[in-house]
């Protein structure tokens, strides 16, 4: 197996850089937020973090290829960093603290090191293949996670984003339903949540490779799966369901 040790600490180094930028900017009176042509926000911090990243990389990793929200895809490496400088921009410039920094390493197809840092929340969560998963809150000392053991839809909870973009709500609206609890956490909260055992089943109906590549190894590492809602494991599927493993085939039965 790779080591990928290396990477973890260079991309956990790269979210302190991300953290000291976009908390720089949070709630400032002067953010400049645009609208994008599909319309999402982008503001000068989503740039401004992205840019940053993409010269450490340059300097650390130049010959690693790398693809992010706001600036696309550059070189041809099998191993390519994925970064979304802020998910959850739409929190970010209305001061909802719901927001973070996702940097990932991929090797080919499979999304091998992950991080998601939300300092607004105080957390920071990473994993690499085989190290495990773990996270940290309020800077305190790192807590190393396990998904949950609940093995019947009915009794899990289940987190969303929000009811928009499912082709079919009615399906989505009969799951939450059928479950002990639903909420709609959001964005990479959803996942975390998981990999925490917090929650036990989260998903999306249609998501770029950015929102969940450095998401799928923190959950996997902790016990649990992470595929599309087709069922194909990985990040490529263009969305995402993600569980504590036991849940997963009878929650993807219930879309199909």
């Amino acid at each position: 197996m790779p080591d990928y040790a290396g990477d973890l600490e260079l991309a956990r180094t790269l979210a302190d850089t991300a953290d000291a930028i976009t908390l720089d900017r949070y709630r400032a009176a002067d953010l400049v937020v645009e609208a994008k042509p599909d319309l999402t926000p982008v503001s000068d911090a989503d740039r401004a973090v992205e840019q940053a990243l993409r010269a450490a990389l340059a300097e650390w990793r130049p010959a690693d290829a790398v693809s992010g929200e706001e600036f696309g895809s550059s070189g041809a490496s099998a191993r390519r960093w994925v970064i979304d400088p802020i998910d959850g921009t739409k929190n970010y410039v209305r001061g909802v603290p719901v927001w973070a920094t996702l940097i990932a390493l991929m090797d080919g197809d499979d999304a091998v090191v992950g991080v998601v840092s939300a300092p607004a929340l105080g957390r920071r969560w990473w994993a690499a293949s085989s190290s495990g998963a773990w996270v940290s809150e309020l800077g305190g000392a790192p807590r190393r996670l396990a998904v949950s053991r609940v093995g019947r839809l009915a009794d899990a909870s289940f987190s969303y984003s929000s009811l928009s973009g499912w082709p079919d709500d009615t399906k989505v609206v009969a799951v939450a339903n059928a479950v002990w609890r639903s909420r709609a956490y959001g964005d990479f909260w959803s996942y975390m949540l998981v990999a925490e055992g917090a929650v036990d089943v989260a998903s999306e109906p249609e998501l770029s490779l950015w929102d969940m590549a450095a998401l799928a190894p923190i959950v996997t590492e902790a016990g649990g799966r992470f595929s599309s809602l087709d069922g194909t494991d990985g990040v490529l599927g263009g969305n995402a369901a993600a569980s504590n493993g036991l849940l997963h085939e009878e929650f993807l039965a219930a879309f199909r």
